[in-house]
């Protein structure tokens, strides 16, 4: 039923040209689970915003919401421009009372960030970074009395959810913003340009400004390649970019808490979403480091997950939490407000494709963190979802008039300077696919809260000590930040009351004193320092960081903390280890070498961070220590640091070790591995000798030498030599055709007379044998099609049925075929795999050939369905029914 909860407050300064809708609808409180105690309220609904995008919340309580009316294919339906609209609760009831437009501008299409700071307003608009300030403090824009600055520009592509997102206040006084993989390339105010980007290019619609393929893979003015989605921190001015993490592939928020732990969420294709902490500087895996798709670099058998974020790869990441299926939004996290005690640390994250809210409770394991998931806020406890791309596009709810629980879309979520949660819901039956299917616009925005909750906002005056107090205190993460601005513009004077602030009981709170120290006088300098020796672990670890960030010599402290008990702690010298001179990091890096437990992939990741562009002088000095002698008597431990090192000197001892009987077999096939992530010629040269016949490591010689010869190493110009062994010689490939039929015009039976028998689990495990032909069940069959396992269950029986008899009808994002035309007339339909020369295409059956571009005359995206439907494979209306039954079974 239609929610009929009264429309709360008048709306004002509407889009003139633009008829609201007349009748928008939300979920209705009442279907939320909540965490106990804590209750759902409707805070503000349509007509007062339309389509949040996202929210910030300022010092007085007010929400600032940008709207995506114009998104994607209804880029024109406000031809008057997107919206950054702020909403109020002026008499304190818990519900928003006025609502008015700050500012309306034409090139605002549906932008996807909004961030209050006092009184600059910023908007991620690609290609711009804009900073509007409201001079006169009226929160209504007025260009003959405010400002407006385009502070960074060169971000693609706009009307994009790939592209520029929200920024975000750190406890280090620094703006950190976040970018899809669609790209950039911008200068910052320092006068470094940044090129970001990677083989995503021109895909999903949108305005694109970057070319991408000509940046892709190329040192930014930093001397780092990045690649990808990514994470960066700057000054407030635009200076001093630096890269935090990169190598996503849509991440549409980061949170960065008190600790100065930077956390965000990672869509997917297909289901491999993800919530993970970034690791300072690391790679996430989307691309490889030439800025390829992951499928490019697919092992045999590999899962999908582990190749999706390349975590069988050096140089990348713990990915943390992966879910499956997704479309992750907002983030941010809870240290202190209304919730109370019990909730600090709380890490929220929206999933609107699950109609969820995820909570976690990130506890420290080694170098990374625990993160255990939970549905903190959920409209739907069935498991079965609608709507998404992991679901195949499918949508079983299309009157958007019913308000179905499915169609909770959570697009951010907050804390506001009362200490509520509140969630932005862009209500619709669709998410993810690049559309949107609800004409009415509709958006609300819920505040979870204690039951009969009385907001109360602090009133800030940051001219005062006291005010820039409260404000650092504040639950809102951008709010607190203006109190780090205001204290740390005072200097000296602010030292007594910030040292006081150490001592509040709440560790998060206490923390955001410690980042302002080292701006704060030689006494405040000095007490940073003497926190690296406290018991506490996190106060050692903000207390480096602080110094770090601030600029400050952290050499010395470095040196004493390489032997720190704590793994997190060490794991933090490594990383600030890089761009230091080799002649001083390797010294300190052999130190947190030397506390590796040979398992930790973030530890020895660090390490690999922090030697950067010196590997070639910082291995030698860690294998003197670590493993000196034979390269034969090399622990487990230090093969796989070398592994991670891709050191160039270590390339004659990896032909020994993969030539060596006394080694097993696994550790010879590993040190062949390891050679083929060294990006040197010399590393190419041993790969062949050892893809000899003699070779006891031929076999993953050839393997290897195919992948690089034809990706990382193709600009040794290997191609040659490749064919003269063998091992890819273009000319000699025997093509197959592929055709996959196209639809019937008519098909035997219809869903619904499916639906109407019922299924025999037993006969259905047997016919899903012919499912075996593209899926892989229970140890048979190829990874060509989507994962069947636990899919019924998720997806319930209707869509199931629907997805056999009609697959066309909703093709699973990350499953759409390629139909390749060849020179000689004939046709190869697929999945492509890996777009490079040669193009890797897998077909029905799980055939995968390799076809070299010169023979390409032509290629086209396929209107339907690589599956086969039920007619074509066969099946009657019972085998359908029975094979489903089964399928709901297959967990």
């Amino acid at each position: 039923m239609k929610a009929t909860l009264p429309i709360l407050g008048l709306l004002t300064a509407l889009a003139p040209g633009w008829e609201p809708p007349k009748d928008p609808v939300l979920v209705d409180p009442s279907v939320f689970v909540a965490p106990e105690g804590l209750e759902v309220t409707v805070w503000a609904r349509s007509p007062q915003l339309f389509n949040p995008t996202n929210l910030d919340i300022d010092a007085q309580g007010r929400i600032w919401v940008a709207e995506g009316v114009n998104y994607r294919s209804h880029a024109n339906r406000r031809p008057e421009g997107d919206r950054i609209v702020v909403l109020e609760d002026t008499n304190g009831d818990g519900q928003a009372d006025a609502s008015h437009t700050f500012v309306q501008e034409k090139g605002l299409v549906a932008p996807l960030g909004v961030a209050v700071f006092d009184n600059r307003v910023v908007v991620s608009q690609p290609p711009d970074l804009i900073v509007y300030t409201d001079v006169d403090r009226d929160a209504i824009f007025n260009p003959d009395v405010d400002t407006r600055e385009v502070l960074l520009t060169g971000f693609n592509a706009r009307n994009h959810d790939h592209s520029l997102h929200s920024v975000v206040g750190g406890p280090d006084g620094k703006w950190y913003i976040n970018n899809g993989n669609c790209g950039s390339e911008f200068t910052d105010k320092s006068g470094k340009t940044f090129r970001i980007a990677g083989d995503y290019f021109r895909d999903g619609g949108g305005d694109w400004f970057v070319d991408n393929p000509s940046i892709a893979g190329k040192p930014s003015d930093d001397g780092n390649v990045w690649v990808g989605g990514f994470t960066a921190r700057m000054n407030p001015d635009g200076s001093q970019v630096e890269v935090v993490g990169h190598g996503y592939r849509n991440s549409f928020e980061n949170c960065v808490n008190s600790f100065g732990e930077v956390f965000q969420t990672d869509n997917d294709d297909p289901p491999a979403c993800r919530t993970s902490y970034v690791l300072e500087g690391g790679c996430a895996g989307y691309f490889t480091p030439e800025g390829h798709f992951y499928g490019s670099v697919k092992r045999p058998g590999q899962e999908h997950w582990r190749n999706h974020w390349r975590q069988d790869d050096p140089g990348t990441f713990d990915a943390g939490d992966v879910y499956g299926g997704g479309s992750p939004t907002g983030i941010v996290f809870y240290e202190n407000g209304a919730l109370g005690p019990g909730r600090r640390g709380t890490l929220l994250a929206g999933e609107p494709a699950r109609n969820v809210i995820f909570g976690y409770q990130p506890e420290p394991k080694g170098a990374t963190y625990q993160l255990d998931r939970t549905d903190w806020l959920t409209s739907n406890t069935t498991g079965v979802f609608d709507g998404a791309d992991f679901t195949g596009g499918a949508r079983e709810v299309t009157q958007v008039e019913h308000a179905d629980a499915r169609l909770f879309r959570p697009s951010d979520v907050a804390v506001g300077p009362d200490g509520a949660i509140y969630v932005t819901d862009w209500f619709d039956p669709r998410v993810g696919g690049h559309g949107d299917m609800d004409e009415s616009c509709s958006g609300a925005i819920y505040r979870i809260a204690p039951k009969n909750f009385q907001p109360k906002v602090p009133k800030i005056d940051l001219t005062t000590l006291e005010g820039a107090i409260a404000a650092l205190r504040s639950p809102a993460v951008n709010v607190r930040w203006t109190g780090f601005a205001a204290l740390q513009s005072r200097g000296t004077s602010a030292l007594p009351a910030v040292l006081s602030l150490l001592e509040d009981p709440n560790p998060w709170i206490a923390a955001r004193g410690i980042w302002l120290l080292p701006y704060l006088g030689e006494d405040g300098i000095a007490k940073c320092r003497a926190l690296l020796t406290s018991d506490q672990v996190r106060e050692r670890l903000v207390a480096f960081r602080a110094l770090d960030r601030a600029g400050l010599d952290i050499l010395e402290a470095a040196r004493g903390l390489a032997s720190d008990p704590s793994p997190a702690v060490r794991r933090d010298v490594a990383l600030a280890m890089r761009d230091v001179p080799a002649t001083t990091s390797a010294p300190i890096l052999l130190d947190v070498a030397k506390g590796w437990d040979g398992l930790d992939k973030n530890y020895l990741e660090s390490i690999g961070l922090g030697a950067t562009h010196q590997e070639n002088l910082i291995w030698p000095v860690l294998r003197d220590a670590l493993s000196p002698g034979s390269p034969l008597q090399w622990t487990d431990a230090f093969a796989r640091l070398t592994w991670r090192l891709w050191p160039e000197p270590a390339i004659a001892d990896l032909k020994i070790r993969a030539l060596s009987s006394e080694l097993t077999q696994e550790q010879r096939e590993f040190a062949t591995e390891s050679l083929s992530f060294i990006q040197a010629p010399a590393a190419a040269d041993a790969m062949f000798d050892l893809a000899k016949d003699d070779s006891p490591v031929k076999a993953a010689a050839v393997s290897w030498l195919f992948m690089r010869g034809t990706g990382a190493w193709d600009s040794f110009h290997l191609r040659g030599r490749l064919k003269e062994t063998g091992i890819y010689d273009p000319d000699a490939i025997v093509l197959s055709e592929s055709i996959v039929p196209g639809k019937p015009a008519t098909t035997k039976f219809s869903e619904e007379e499916v639906l109407k028998l019922h299924g025999d689990s037993s006969r259905g495990q047997a016919q899903a044998m012919r499912c075996t032909m593209c899926h892989h069940i229970n140890g048979v069959g190829p990874h060509y099609g989507p994962d069947l396992r636990g899919w019924v269950g998720r997806q319930g029986v209707e869509t199931a049925v629907h997805a056999i008899v009609d697959p066309s009808a909703d093709i699973a994002h990350g499953f759409d075929g390629t139909a390749i035309e060849l020179k000689d007339g004939r046709w190869i339909d697929g999945r492509i795999q890996s777009d490079g020369d040669p193009i890797v295409s897998t077909s029905t059956g799980g055939v995968t050939q390799l076809i070299p571009r010169d023979r390409v005359a032509s290629r086209h995206s396929m209107e339907r369905s690589l599956m086969l439907n039920a007619d074509q494979l066969g099946l009657t209306a019972q085998d359908v029914a029975d094979i489903v039954a089964w399928l709901g079974t297959y967990q």
